[in-house]
């Protein structure tokens, strides 16, 4: 199926939610627990094939996002937190969740861990705006608690959807929720570190959240290392070939 294909359906799917969710509102149905349940599974599934198809833009993956309530944390959040960086980024972050900052502003990372992270990518020679920076989830989580599976399970589609419109050189996982994710591993953070991981056959480096830095910056030497490996990987691949 060609792309213009797909991106016609994208549209189609998208009107179709919209509509569906403004049925469902107009009887006073709740989205989750009115729908039908071969109709709604139906329609998670074709969503899910378009989104990890690898076909659609980060634009046209907001769209299909809109104001998401696949799972229960919207009924907490303030707004959809998406993403934010260059579509074209050869380096992309990938953190946890939105925090209350983050939530308030619809931009992740914007906090007191996001100005670290702003910190840690001037560190190794680029400025925010040259990478993408997104998280697991879209959502926050009441009381910034840990993401559950189900809240993670509603978010992964999206997730890949951005990876595969990005298509980065290299891939830097944020804290042990994000590494758990792209990598499907129960490894602890410690033994993840260290090392270049294959993601869908890009590396992926993987290293603490600025947000546990902030809580001990003991540990910001080692996060040093990290990124001192990333650089210096990033800068394999994004330099010319000598000639």
């Amino acid at each position: 199926m060609s792309a213009k294909r797909l991106r016609q359906e994208a549209a189609d799917l998208v009107k179709k939610t919209q509509e569906f969710l403004e049925a469902q509102q107009q009887l006073g149905l709740d989205f989750v627990r009115g729908t039908p349940e071969a109709p709604a599974r139906d329609q998670a599934r074709s969503e899910r094939e378009l989104l990890l198809s690898g076909t659609l833009s980060l634009e046209e993956i907001r769209q299909v996002l809109g104001d998401c309530r696949r799972c229960k944390l919207h009924a907490h959040r303030t707004q959809v937190v998406f993403g934010v960086g260059s579509p074209q980024a050869d380096l992309v972050f990938v953190g946890e969740a939105p925090g209350a900052d983050e939530d308030a502003q619809g931009e992740p990372f914007v906090g007191r861990a996001g100005q670290l992270l702003t910190r840690m990518i001037e560190a190794i020679g680029l400025k925010r705006e040259q990478v993408y920076i997104c998280n697991v989830l879209k959502s926050r989580p009441p009381n910034n608690r840990t993401p559950e599976p189900d809240e993670i399970a509603a978010c992964e589609p999206f997730l890949v959807a951005q990876l595969k419109a990005i298509k980065p050189k290299l891939i830097c996982a944020l804290g042990a929720i994000a590494a758990a994710n792209l990598l499907k591993t129960k490894v602890p953070l410690s033994k993840l570190r260290g090392k270049f991981h294959d993601y869908q056959g890009i590396p992926l480096l993987v290293t603490y959240h600025p947000a546990y830095l902030l809580r001990n910056p003991n540990e910001k030497k080692s996060a040093w290392q990290d990124l001192q490996l990333l650089q210096k990987e990033y800068l394999r691949l994004t330099s010319p070939p000598s000639r």
